[in-house]
C-alpha cells in the first residue's frame, strides 16, 4: 500500500510545514487547502489517510469527516483542532475521527497518530483484497499468499496444470507447502469436486497403492515423497495410470532425475509426472511475501486459537525480515502461532532491531532483487548495483545466497 497522507489546510504556511514533517518520515503527503481539492482524492480505494484541520472557511473538517465516511467509513481521518479546544475534540471523535491533534502539534505526536492510522487502513485494506479473492471462487488467490511476481507465477502455474488435465509433479524446499499446493491444483481442476485422496509415498506396498487408486477414482491422488516409493507399488501405480480414471500429482523436495539414474524410480513413472512440474519458490527467493504471509497466518492463528489477533507491527516485520526461513512456510506458520500465543520470537519484547541488523536485512533484499531481476547471471546483478563482481561474490557468501537457485 502506497503510505499517501491527504493534507487538507487552507493556511498555506500550516499546509507546507506539515507536509515537510510527513515527508520527512517517508510519508506521501497530498496537500490541499479545501474540501473541495480534497474530495476528488476520496475513495474507497485511498491508499492511506487524512489529515485535516477542522476550521476551515466554506466547508469544513467535520463537513469533510462526515462525506469520507459515506465514501468508506473505515477511511481513517485525523482533524487538526485549536489548543485548548476540548468540545470541538470531543465533538470530532463522536463523530467518527479516527484521532484529533491540537494546533500546533509537536511532529512526534503527528507521527505517532499518522503511522496507527496508516497500520489500521494497511489491515483494513488488506482484509479487503483477501475478501475479495474469497468471493472470486479461485482457489489459487484464495489458498496461495504472496503479492510478488513469483508468487503471481506460482498462481499462474497452478492455473495452467489444473487446466492442462497431466499428471503433476508440485517440487519445492521442505517446509514449502507441497501437499497445499497440490490441493490447490486439485481445487483448481475440472474434477474439484471429485476426492482428493493424499498419502505420504514411502512405505506403501502394492495393496494400499490399489487400494487408494481405488478411491481416488474420479479425482486425484496425492502421493507425497514419490521417490521413497516402494518398487512393487511403483508398478501398481504405472499399471494404474495406463488403466485412468484419476489424476496423479506427485509431490518431492529431491531432484528425481537422480532417482531414476540410481534406478530407485521407474523412469516410466518419472517421465509421466515430469511433463507438468510446479516449483514452489522458497521465502529467500521472494522476502517480500515474507510479511503478507505472516499476517495471514496470524490471522489464521488467532481464529484457531479463539483469541484477538495482535497487531503485526514495523518491528514485528523487521525482525522477521532479519532472520532465515529454512523451514519456509511451514516455519513461518509456527512462528505466527506462537505470536498469536505469546511465545514467539518476533515479540515486541524481544528487543529492538539495531541499525546493523536493518542495513544487513536491506543489503540482503537488494542482492536477491538483482539476482532475480538477471536470471540469477551474477555478473549482470554486480554490474545493476554497480558494485565490483569481487565485492558482490563476498556479500552473496555472506548471506549464503546462491545465484543458480535464481536461474
Amino acid at each position: 500500500m502506497t503510505r499517501k497522507v491527504l493534507l487538507v489546510d487552507d493556511d498555506a504556511a500550516v499546509r507546507e510545514a506539515l507536509a515537510q514533517t510527513l515527508e520527512l518520515a517517508d510519508l506521501d503527503p497530498i496537500a490541499v487547502g479545501s474540501f473541495i481539492e480534497a474530495k476528488d482524492h476520496i475513495s474507497d480505494r485511498f491508499g492511506g489517510v487524512i489529515l485535516s484541520d477542522i476550521r476551515m472557511p466554506g466547508r469544513d473538517g467535520f463537513h469533510l469527516l462526515q462525506y469520507t465516511q459515506e465514501v468508506d467509513s473505515e477511511l481513517p481521518v485525523v482533524l487538526l483542532t485549536g489548543e485548548g479546544d476540548i468540545p470541538m475534540a470531543v465533538a470530532a471523535m463522536r463523530k467518527g475521527a479516527f484521532g484529533f491533534l491540537e494546533k500546533p502539534c509537536a511532529p512526534a505526536d503527528l507521527l505517532a497518530v499518522i503511522e496507527r492510522a496508516m497500520r489500521t487502513r494497511e489491515m483494513v485494506l488488506e482484509n479487503r483484497r483477501l475478501k475479495a479473492q474469497l468471493e472470486t471462487g479461485d482457489p489459487a488467490a484464495r489458498m496461495l499468499y504472496g503479492q510478488s511476481a513469483l508468487s503471481e507465477g506460482l498462481r499462474d502455474r497452478v492455473r495452467a496444470a489444473a487446466r492442462a488435465g497431466t499428471d503433476v509433479l508440485v517440487t519445492g524446499a521442505p517446509g514449502s507447502g507441497i501437499y497445499k499446493v497440490a490441493e490447490v491444483v486439485h481445487l483448481c481442476s475440472p474434477s474439484a469436486k471429485g476426492p482428493f485422496v493424499k498419502r505420504a509415498a514411502p512405505g506403501l506396498g502394492r495393496p494400499e497403492m490399489e487400494e487408494m487408486v481405488a478411491a481416488a477414482q474420479g479425482g486425484t491422488l496425492f502421493l507425497d515423497d514419490i521417490g521413497g516409493l516402494q518398487p512393487d507399488a511403483q508398478m501398481a501405480l504405472i499399471d494404474a495410470l495406463e488403466r485412468g480414471g484419476f489424476r496423479l500429482i506427485a509431490g518431492s523436495t529431491q531432484d528425481l532425475s537422480n532417482a531414476v539414474e540410481e534406478g530407485r524410480l521407474q523412469a516410466d513413472l518419472y517421465y509421466r509426472i515430469e511433463v507438468m512440474v510446479v516449483r514452489i519458490p522458497s521465502l529467500s527467493e521472494r522476502p517480500e511475501d515474507i510479511p503478507v504471509m505472516f499476517r495471514q497466518y496470524v490471522a489464521q492463528a488467532a481464529e484457531q486459537s479463539g483469541l484477538d489477533t495482535p497487531e503485526v507491527t514495523p518491528e514485528v516485520v523487521s525482525r522477521l525480515m532479519a532472520r532465515d526461513w529454512p523451514g519456509n512456510a511451514r516455519a513461518l506458520m509456527s512462528e505466527a502461532m506462537r505470536f498469536v500465543l505469546g511465545h514467539g520470537e518476533t515479540e515486541n519484547g524481544g528487543g529492538e532491531l539495531g541499525l546493523a541488523e536493518q542495513l544487513a536485512q536491506v543489503e540482503r533484499s537488494l542482492l536477491i532483487t538483482a539476482l532475480r531481476r538477471t536470471d540469477g547471471r551474477a555478473s549482470a546483478a554486480a554490474q545493476s548495483l554497480k558494485l565490483p563482481r569481487k565485492t558482490f561474490y563476498d556479500k552473496l557468501a555472506r548471506y549464503g545466497i546462491k545465484p543458480e537457485e535464481f536461474r
